[in-house]
């Protein structure tokens, strides 16, 4: 039979839910965050602003991560 009981496998479980809610929680700050940069930002050209937002937007956090590495 398995060493390990029931009830460890359930709170690996909980424990791995816990941590992913805990992940998009970050993911989710970190979009907003800057989403609110883009928009507050003063860009050279009022087009580049909207294409920033545009990426942020539908990219999400893969998008914000470009939006931080690329600008900010």
């Amino acid at each position: 039979m398995n060493k390990m009981g029931t009830g460890s496998l359930i709170g690996g479980f909980l424990l791995l839910i816990f941590l992913a809610i805990i992940f998009i929680i970050l993911f989710f700050i970190f979009w907003i965050w800057m989403l609110i940069d883009c928009l507050k930002r003063n860009f050279k050209n009022e087009n580049d602003k909207i294409v920033w937002a545009l990426v942020i937007i539908f990219l999400g956090a893969i998008g914000a991560a470009i939006y931080y590495f690329a600008v900010k």
